[in-house]
């Protein structure tokens, strides 16, 4: 079996999910995890899907020949490799929206070892009190050597910077703070 992640991006129009599945129904292969959204008048998307190896050439190529009808898609083949002894952590973050945050948080991450296996971000008016609000929900991979309580601290000094809330979970909703 075959593991591919696939990207795609288009104009968007009704449709176009329609035209990515079909192919990879026609060739037999599982669509398993995706994320995909209308962003600034485009369709985006991100899927992990497996197919039998014999037809993974067919639908690689079935796939990109959808650009003829105005849908990027791009693929790679990916191996979904579990991280041993890893910790899986959710974050919530929320304050006053500003250029920078993903950019620091992800850094501060990134220096400590701990991966993000999910992120999604936005943008909301902030209630009552004018000027716009970031959000960011975030899945986290940390490395058995990187303990909760130092991923915490970490966090709250850069928080405090950002003037953002955060919050550390674990998967089952056991809060961690």
């Amino acid at each position: 079996m075959a593991t591919f992640t696939l990207t795609c991006i288009g104009d968007d129009r009704p449709g176009l999910v329609s035209d990515l599945s079909a192919p990879i129904h026609a060739h037999g292969a599982s669509w398993n995890r995706s994320q995909m959204a209308r962003l600034g008048g485009k369709f985006a998307g991100i899927l992990l899907l497996d197919v039998p190896d014999a037809r993974a050439e067919s639908l690689v190529a079935s796939l990109t020949a959808l650009s003829e009808v105005g849908l990027l898609v791009t693929l790679e083949r990916t191996d979904d490799v579990a991280a041993d002894g890893a910790q899986r952590i959710e974050l919530e973050l929320l304050g006053a929206d500003r250029p920078g945050i993903v950019a620091e948080i992800s850094s501060a991450l990134a220096g400590s070892g701990v991966g993000i296996e999910e992120l999604a971000t936005d943008v909301r008016d902030a209630p009552m009190a004018g000027g716009r609000l970031f959000e960011a929900r975030a899945v986290l991979h940390t490395p058995p050597t990187t303990g909760t309580e130092d991923l915490r601290s970490m966090l709250e000094a850069i928080a405090d910077e950002l003037m953002v809330e955060v919050h550390l979970s674990e998967p089952d909703g056991a809060d961690t703070d």
